[in-house]
């Protein structure tokens, strides 16, 4: 059955299907929910700048980004956006996506917490930022027609979602602190877990092993 929320058509294809299973039976209700919201404001961001995005793609960078927090897909020793995109990039190969496609989508996924960047990449590495900056961040939210935001929360809902997507980061790099170092994640631990010590980029450079 074909699915229009907001006027956003989820694509109808077998990948997206088994997208949406994979997500769903690896994550919870925050993680789903949230993941499809990114597809969502990402899309409708996407009409409202003219960009033209293949939706299978954005579907499963959007489903995917958030994958590495989870302990399934989650590493002790890679970023948790590297972990989701090696697992985006694995599922695109086997389901017999091209090589330039799943590294499109690994892109996407890997640097949807690096903001200033993804903005001028291709549409869906723009747009699957673009959708986690409306839903975590609030960016561009008042852009966006106000009965599209309550079509789309009506079918996926957020409830007590800053508490919870912040419990989620945090749970999800507690164990590998150093993997935050440069990215927005050592905001997180540094507000919700004591103890954290920032890397400082400058102390880097001052300690290094050249003399001068």
């Amino acid at each position: 059955m074909i699915e229009t929320i907001a006027g956003i058509t989820i694509p109808d294809t077998a990948l997206v299907a088994d997208a949406t299973s994979l997500v769903r039976e690896t994550t919870d209700d925050l993680l789903f929910h949230h993941s499809r919201r990114v597809f969502l404001f990402g899309a409708l961001q996407g009409k409202r700048l003219g960009l033209q995005p293949d939706l299978e793609l954005l579907y499963v960078g959007a489903m995917f980004h958030d994958l590495g927090l989870t302990g399934h897909y989650g590493s002790d020793h890679l970023r948790f956006e590297v972990d989701g995109a090696n697992a985006a990039r694995e599922f695109l190969l086997d389901h017999g996506i091209s090589a330039d496609d799943a590294y499109n989508v690994w892109t996407a996924v890997a640097l949807h917490t690096t903001p200033a960047i993804p903005e001028f990449m291709t549409p869906e590495v723009a747009l699957v930022t673009a959708g986690v900056e409306t839903d975590v961040l609030g960016i561009q939210y008042e852009a966006l027609a106000l009965s599209d935001v309550a079509a789309v929360v009506s079918a996926h809902p957020r409830p007590d979602f800053k508490r919870r997507i912040l419990a989620a980061f945090t749970e999800g790099n507690i164990r590998r602190p150093e993997t935050t170092f440069g990215n927005v994640n050592a905001d997180v631990l540094a507000r919700f877990h004591p103890g954290f010590q920032r890397t400082d980029f400058v102390d880097i450079i001052e300690n290094s092993a050249w003399a001068e």
